[in-house]
C-alpha cells in the first residue's frame, strides 16, 4: 500500500507543466478540475459532452471516487455507510429529470464530498450539475433500456418546449422487473437460555421478485434575467403490486415469505429565485407531499405469522435562502421548515396504531472568502430543534452543526484542505415506532421510542496536486460517533430474541486514500483509480468489535471517433457497524456506445461479464446471543446485457446561465419492516 500511495504521489511530479491561467481559487494550466474550500469544481470536456446522451452517461465519465452508477439500471450509489445526492441546478434530481438532461447545455459539475450547513443529515456526497436556461426552441426523446439477459428495463418519453419567458416540460417512465435470480444462505447460531447453542441454517429454494410501476412529471417556470418561478407536479404509482416470494429451507424444513404492496405518491413543488440589487438574491421553495401505501406480509417459519399494514404520509416542507456577495466575503443564511404526519395501521398477527407527529425547525449562516490571496475558507453553523410525538412519548431535541473548511495554496498546483465538523445524526421514523415485526420463528423486531440523536464529529486533511493531465490527491479522514444508535439483542425466557437499537458508546472509523486521474492521450484515453485503507472501530455496552479494510476502484475510458468505450472496477465496500461487519459485492462493468448520428445514440453495458452467480452482499453478525454468517447472489446480474437507445430531437434552442434552484420531495413512509 505505501508503495502504491508513493507511486501515485511520484507520477504527479513527472508530468509535464502547461501554461498557466488564473481563476477565482486556484492557479491551474486549463485545469478541467477547481479544488474550491467546500467542493471540486469540475469542467467536463468537450468528448465527455459530446458522448453523453444522458445525466447519468455523463457522471459516469466523471470518476468520481467512491460513487458507483450503473447507466442500464439508472442508479447512483455511494460505497459507503450513508448516500449520495444528484442535484440540477441545486434541486434534487428525479430519475425523468436526470434522463431527459441537456447535456449540451451543461456548464460544470459541482462534486460536494463533504456536505456543509447547508445539506441535510445522512449524506457523504452531493453532486450538483449546473446547466444553462433554455431561451426558445423546444426538444423531445425518449431513453429505452432494457436487459436482454433477464426481465427488466425502464422506458422514458419526455419533451420541452420554450415560448416568451415560459418553458413547459412533460416526462413520464414506466419501469418493470421480473427476477428469479436471487439466492440466499444463512448459518445462525442461537445462544439459548439454558446455555446450549441451537444452529439453524436457512437457504432460499426461489426468490421471486416482480413490479410494475410508472412515474410522470409536468413542469412550468416563467423566468426573466432576474427571477425564475417554478412549478413541478410529479406522481408515483404501481400498475400491479410489487411482489416478492422467497421459498426457504429452515433445517430441512420448507418454510416461505411473501409481501405485495402498493404505493402512491404525488407532490408539488413550488420554486421561486429573484436577484437583488447589490449582489443580493433571495431563494424559496415549498414542497408538499401525500403517500398512500399498502402491503400484505407473510411468513410461516416457526408458524404462520401474517399482518397487513395501510400507510399514510402527509408532508410539507419549506426553505428560505438569502445569500449577499460582500466583499471580501459572501454570507449565506437560510430557513428551513418541515411539519410531517404519519399515520400506520397495523392488522393481523401484529395490531398497533401509530399516528407520529414530527416538525423540525433548521437555521443556518455561513461566510466564504479568502483571507489572503493563498488562504479560502468556508464557516458555517447550524441550529435545529427537532419535535416528536407518538401516543404519550414525546421528544424535543435542540441540535447543532458547526461547520469549517480550510483550503491554502502551498506551491505551484498544490493545495491542502482541511475541514472539521460537528453534527448530529437523527434515526429514521421507522425506528422510533413502537411495533414490533417477527422476522422468523426465533427473532423479532422492534422500534425503540427513546433513541436519541447522537454527536457526530469529523475531521478531513487532503493534499492534491492538479496539472491539465494529471489530478493526484491524498486524503486522511476520521469519524467519531459518540452514543450512536446500534442494534441490541434482549433474549427472553422462552428462547425468543428481540432485535432492537439502543444508544452505546461509540462508532469510530478513519482511512487513508489516494485518488488519482490521469489524462493517458488527451482527449482520447483517460484513466482514473482510488485505493484506500479503513479502520473500523465499534464499542457497544458490552463489546468491541475492529476491523481493517480495503476499498478501491479504476476505470478507464477511450473515445474513438463516434465510440466510446469504458472499463470500470471496485471490490465493493468493506465496513463494520455495531455488531455488523459487511461487504458489498465486486462490480465490474464494460459498456461501448455509438453514436449513429447526433440525435441517436446506441449502447451496450455488460456487468459482471463472465460471473455466473456474482455475489451482491455478505454480512456477518457478531453479538453474544446471536451469531450469523449470510450472502446472497444474484444470477440476473451475472452476465448482464443490457441495451440502451437514445434518441433527442432539438429545434431553435438556446441558453442563458442561471442561479441555482432547489427541490426537495418526502419519500419515508415511517413503516417498521
Amino acid at each position: 500500500m505505501k508503495r502504491f500511495l508513493f507511486c501515485m504521489m511520484l507520477m504527479a511530479t513527472m508530468t509535464a507543466q502547461a501554461q498557466e491561467v488564473t481563476l477565482d481559487e486556484v492557479v491551474v494550466s486549463s485545469a478541467r478540475t477547481v479544488q474550491l474550500a467546500d467542493r471540486q469544481v469540475i469542467y467536463p470536456t468537450r468528448q465527455q459532452l459530446e458522448h453523453s446522451h444522458s445525466g447519468y452517461s455523463l457522471l459516469q465519465k466523471l470518476s468520481l471516487p467512491h460513487i458507483r452508477i450503473d447507466e442500464a439500471s439508472h442508479a447512483i450509489t455511494a460505497l459507503s455507510s450513508k448516500g449520495v445526492e444528484v442535484r440540477i441546478n441545486d434541486r434534487k434530481a428525479s430519475t425523468n429529470e436526470l434522463l431527459s438532461l441537456d447535456v449540451k447545455a451543461v456548464e460544470r459539475i459541482e462534486f460536494i464530498d463533504n456536505p456543509g450547513v447547508r445539506y441535510g443529515d445522512g449524506l457523504d456526497y452531493v453532486i450538483n450539475i449546473i446547466v444553462r436556461q433554455a431561451t426558445s426552441g423546444y426538444v423531445i426523446g425518449t431513453d429505452l433500456t432494457n436487459t436482454l439477459t433477464s426481465v427488466s428495463g425502464s422506458e422514458n418519453v419526455f419533451g420541452k418546449v420554450n415560448f416568451g419567458l415560459s418553458e413547459l416540460g412533460a416526462s413520464y417512465t414506466l419501469n418493470y422487473l421480473n427476477s428469479r435470480g436471487e439466492s440466499f444462505t444463512e448459518q445462525a447460531h442461537y445462544l439459548m437460555p439454558d446455555g446450549t447453542t441451537l444452529d439453524v441454517n436457512r437457504h432460499s429454494e426461489s426468490i421471486r421478485q416482480r413490479s410494475l410501476s410508472h412515474t410522470f412529471q409536468l413542469s412550468y417556470s416563467l423566468s426573466d434575467t432576474n427571477y425564475i418561478f417554478q412549478a413541478r407536479l410529479n406522481g408515483q404509482r404501481n400498475i400491479r403490486p410489487t411482489h416478492s416470494f422467497t421459498q426457504l429451507n429452515v433445517d430441512n424444513i420448507s418454510a416461505f415469505s411473501r409481501s405485495d404492496g402498493r404505493q402512491k405518491s404525488p407532490s408539488l413543488d413550488l420554486y421561486f429565485h429573484h436577484d437583488l440589487p447589490h449582489q443580493q438574491s433571495l431563494t424559496a421553495n415549498v414542497v408538499g407531499t401525500y403517500i398512500s401505501s399498502q402491503s400484505h406480509n407473510e411468513n410461516n417459519e416457526g408458524g404462520q405469522y401474517l399482518y397487513h399494514t395501510h400507510g399514510r404520509t402527509y408532508s410539507l416542507w419549506a426553505e428560505a435562502l438569502y445569500e449577499n456577495q460582500f466583499r471580501p466575503f459572501t454570507l449565506s443564511s437560510g430557513l428551513q421548515w418541515a411539519q410531517r404526519y404519519t399515520s400506520n395501521l397495523y392488522e393481523g398477527d401484529t395490531q398497533a396504531h401509530n399516528g407520529m407527529h414530527t416538525s423540525s425547525l433548521y437555521g443556518f449562516s455561513q461566510l466564504s472568502g479568502r483571507l489572503w490571496q493563498r488562504l479560502s475558507y468556508v464557516a458555517g453553523f447550524g441550529l435545529s430543534r427537532r419535535y416528536y410525538r407518538q401516543a404519550a412519548a414525546s421528544h424535543d431535541f435542540l441540535l447543532m452543526r458547526p461547520k469549517l473548511s480550510l483550503s491554502y495554496s502551498l506551491a505551484r498546483h498544490w493545495r491542502m484542505k482541511y475541514d472539521v465538523e460537528l453534527s448530529q445524526h437523527v434515526s429514521q421514523i421507522a425506528l422510533i415506532s413502537d411495533v414490533s415485526i417477527k422476522q422468523n420463528a426465533l427473532e423479532t423486531l422492534v422500534g425503540n421510542s427513546d433513541l436519541r440523536p447522537n454527536r457526530v464529529v469529523t475531521h478531513d486533511l487532503r493534499l492534491s496536486y492538479t496539472t491539465p493531465r494529471l489530478m493526484a490527491e491524498l486524503q486522511g479522514y476520521y469519524s467519531g460517533h459518540a452514543h450512536p444508535n446500534m442494534v441490541k439483542i434482549i433474549p427472553t425466557a422462552d428462547g425468543h430474541f428481540l432485535r432492537t437499537q439502543s444508544n452505546q458508546k461509540a462508532i469510530n472509523f478513519f482511512f487513508l486514500e489516494s485518488y488519482n486521474r490521469w489524462t493517458i492521450v488527451p482527449e482520447r484515453l483517460e484513466l482514473s483509480c482510488y485505493g484506500s485503507v479503513y479502520r473500523f472501530f465499534n464499542l457497544g455496552d458490552d463489546y468491541t468489535h475492529t476491523y481493517t479494510s480495503f476499498n478501491g476502484a479504476a476505470w478507464l475510458q477511450a473515445y474513438l471517433g463516434k465510440w466510446t468505450l469504458m472499463v470500470y472496477a471496485d471490490n465493493g465496500y468493506h465496513w463494520m457497524e455495531g455488531h455488523n461487519r459487511g461487504h458489498e459485492g465486486a462490480d465490474w462493468q464494460l459498456s461501448a456506445s455509438y453514436s449513429l448520428s447526433p440525435d441517436l445514440t446506441l449502447a451496450l453495458y455488460a456487468r459482471h461479464p463472465f460471473s455466473a452467480h456474482p455475489t451482491e452482499h455478505q454480512d456477518q453478525f457478531m453479538d453474544r446471543y446471536i451469531q450469523k454468517d449470510m450472502i446472497s447472489f444474484d444470477r440476473d446480474q451475472g452476465n448482464r446485457l443490457s441495451l440502451n437507445l437514445t434518441w433527442k430531437f432539438c429545434h431553435g434552442r438556446h441558453y442563458r446561465s442561471i442561479q441555482r434552484t432547489m427541490e426537495h420531495h418526502d419519500s419515508e413512509t415511517g413503516i417498521l419492516k
